[in-house]
């Protein structure tokens, strides 16, 4: 749709175009602060929206008073639109805000928004009224001339780093949000040869909240589109603007909450962050072609690239803070696969890793990287003097004991935890209240553990491909080193306030000196073991009768139970055949409303009626299963849930709703990664398709490009077989 905006004022028309349009139902009320609250997702973590983007970056944020008058002529002078850096500024929707992040990049000096901005409006004001006219568009609805604000804010747009995009350079926009109308406005900025920041007239868009005979809407508009360049980077193609971030605007703005956690990587350097994660990744992605364990190569090892790359920019920034060159040293607890321990000790950080189990994948490293086989008990023997940094990442039973473990190592060790499964110091982690996530709930309670033992506890959100990227960082202390003895009672009095025993040291022991460390081990609830198919983070179940008497020497509490060594396979895989086979039935009956199924030659059906069936919430499921059933799945890592992502075949799991897998989408979705390629080669017809032989339409598939068998005649040995056949 394409428009005209006249003026008298005006030598010449411009064109503008409506990229799109969407009108909100608005039945919570929480329009116009929600449209800001979209807005401000879109400011600072674009990336949700844009996968090409590694994030933003609020470089400063002014605000001037305008009226008609300065549509004509520009910001009056003494019309306070002065440069504000400090955090706690109000938003358009009159909430106080984060600040922005320092300037850590260092990329640029300092933004003078003030005359920035007098530059920008003059000229425009004399050169082209006609995107002065764009920018402050009509009012949402009458107010007072004195109350029409322009709130500023200098960002830079910082594209994601890889090798088959050659644009990697930032790009600063100049952000103008017009309250009185709704209107948010990107003017991309350049530098002149004299390295000012001066206005493109190419890619300007706005985003426009409307009211109109009670109803809203959004739209994204564009102005000159014959000036747009697109990049496919930091500047979509016009159709991505108008269709997916004009959609995700609608949903967040009528997102009837908040977010529970902060932007992610608000801590660390984002630019920095996205050049060294992609050097490491093409440093390390061999792994993924030799990974001998059973789980998913990609995601654990770019996981855990991902967070080597979050704690070597952490640490290099404390060394810049402590004017220091010395890497930190580190020990990671409960270090699994040991690839977090091998990138963080390849990359100069002197370290070791301890696990109960030894993995297959410990002798590829090679003697440079040290990992240890043993079982840790949080106890006076358990303790790491000397050690910068006390790592857990996904440490099962010994999350909250890593903070205890930290503080009484030494003054000054610090940690760093990425919680995932849920446990107490002993036992598992029971919730306390049902306002919370029990996810949130968890943090809180970690956070708690850190704030008890002494330390400031700053929370982030890291980039990493599962659902638990919240991670903890306890880097000083809230208590001069001479307090320590005292404050050692303390956190004696904590974890006995947590077992119900005595506000005594066990065994009349006195508190560890400071030279001392702890082991962290107890018991988290396990609640979500299951977060991701085929994760490492499985959780040993805890044994359910825990001593009660009094610890041994040195102990820190009793009943601490460490998982076992010999893993227990608790993901639905165990369960027997004829039990999985007839949930997958039962399940898939509930979503093609269809209470019998039966076989016939998928061949000769008419593909184009085929039923997809519909889709059903896990809750909705689940109570359409039998107690006993329920029951059986509960003992399993992840339930219900689990076993049917596992039945990847029949289902697909997606944001909480399961539905019948549709496998003409699956074949349309691009090449799969090689590792996944070779899988599906490996596999190819070792399997009877269960559409062909159960659905009431049979497989949507023609035989020919069906990656399972329609029928006895098709199956293939699979190779686990060949070779079990082929060996003496």
């Amino acid at each position: 749709m394409r428009f005209r905006v006249a003026s008298s004022q005006r030598a010449e028309r411009a064109a503008m175009e409506e990229l799109g349009r969407v009108r909100l139902s608005d039945p919570d009320a929480l329009l116009p602060a929600g449209f800001w609250a979209a807005v401000t997702v879109w400011l600072e973590r674009p990336q949700v929206a844009n996968k090409r983007l590694c994030g933003a970056r609020m470089e400063a944020r002014g605000r001037t008073l305008r009226s008609h008058a300065q549509a004509e002529c520009g910001p009056r002078q003494g019309q306070g639109h002065g440069l504000e850096r400090e955090p706690g500024q109000a938003s358009p929707k009159g909430e106080p805000e984060s600040g922005p992040r320092a300037s850590r990049e260092g990329t640029a000096p300092a933004a003078d928004l003030n005359s920035l901005w007098d530059r920008v409006s003059q000229s425009l004001v004399h050169a082209n009224p006609e995107m002065l006219a764009f920018l402050y568009g009509p009012s949402l609805g009458p107010q007072p001339e004195a109350a029409q604000e322009l709130d500023l804010i200098l960002r830079t747009v910082i594209p994601k780093a890889s090798p088959h995009s050659p644009l990697t350079e930032p790009k600063k926009e100049l952000v103008v949000q017009d309250v009185s109308s709704g209107s948010v406005t990107f003017l991309p900025l350049e530098e002149d040869n004299e390295g000012n920041l001066e206005v493109k007239t190419s890619n300007v868009y706005q985003l426009h909240l409307h009211h109109n005979e009670g109803e809203w809407f959004i739209s994204v508009l564009i102005f000159c589109p014959e000036r747009w360049h697109s990049d496919g980077v930091v500047y979509p193609k016009p159709a991505w603007l108008g269709e997916e971030l004009l959609s995700k605007l609608a949903r967040w703005a009528v997102e009837n909450r908040k977010s529970e956690f902060k932007s992610t990587l608000s801590l660390v350097s984002i630019l920095r962050y996205s050049r060294m994660y992609q050097e490491l990744k093409e440093k390390y992605r061999d792994m993924v072609k030799v990974w001998p364990e059973v789980t998913d190569p990609e995601k654990f090892v770019y996981e855990d690239v991902a967070i080597a790359t979050y704690l070597l920019i952490l640490w290099e920034e404390e060394r810049a803070e402590k004017g220091v060159t010395t890497k930190q040293s580190f020990v990671d607890l409960g270090c699994g696969n040991g690839l977090l321990v091998h990138i963080l000790s390849n990359e100069g950080h002197p370290g070791r890793g301890i696990d109960i189990r030894r993995r297959k994948i410990w002798d590829m490293y090679g003697p440079q990287t040290q990992l240890e086989e043993g079982s840790i008990t949080p106890s006076d023997e358990t303790l790491f003097p000397g050690v910068d940094w006390l790592i857990g990442n996904h440490s099962d039973e010994l999350t909250p004991w890593i903070p205890v473990i930290a503080a009484r190592s030494s003054y000054t060790c610090r940690f760093f935890v990425l919680p995932c499964c849920f446990f107490d110091f002993v036992g598992r982690y029971q919730r306390q209240q049902s306002r919370k996530t029990q996810y949130r709930e968890y943090l809180d309670f970690v956070l708690e553990v850190g704030l008890s033992c002494g330390f400031h506890v700053q929370e982030d959100c890291l980039r990493i491909p599962s659902t638990k990227r919240v991670c903890l960082i306890g880097k000083s202390r809230t208590y001069p080193p001479s307090a320590e003895v005292w404050m050692d009672e303390q956190r004696t009095r904590y974890l006995h306030s947590r077992q119900g025993h005595p506000q005594s040291r066990p065994g009349g022991a006195h508190a560890p000196s400071v030279s001392q460390t702890a082991a962290h081990d107890a018991g988290l609830q396990d609640s979500c073991r299951t977060v991701d198919a085929g994760s490492e983070c499985v959780l040993e179940g805890l044994a359910a009768e825990r001593g009660a008497g009094a610890p041994a020497p040195g102990l820190w509490v009793p009943g601490f139970c460490p998982r076992e060594k010999a893993e227990r396979v608790r993901n639905c895989a165990a369960l027997p055949r004829d039990f999985i086979d007839q949930v997958v039935l039962q399940v898939a009956n509930l979503l093609l409303d269809r209470k019998k199924f039966n076989t016939g030659n998928s061949e000769a059906r008419n593909l184009k009626t085929w039923n997809g069936g519909g889709s059903l919430s896990l809750a909705e499921v689940a109570a359409e299963l039998n107690s006993e059933t329920l029951q059986r799945l509960k003992r399993e890592c992840g339930g219900l849930q689990t076993l049917l992502k596992n039945s990847h075949q029949v289902f697909e799991v997606l944001n909480g709703r399961v539905h019948i897998r549709d496998w003409r989408r699956e074949l349309q979705r691009g090449k799969p990664p090689e590792a996944k390629r070779n899988l599906s080669a490996a596999v190819f017809k070792t399997r009877i398709c269960w559409f062909f032989a159960h659905h009431p339409d049979g497989c949507v598939l023609p035989a020919a490009q069906c990656p399972f068998a329609h029928g006895p005649e098709e199956l293939r040995l699979s190779q686990t077989l060949k070779k079990q056949r082929q060996a003496p």
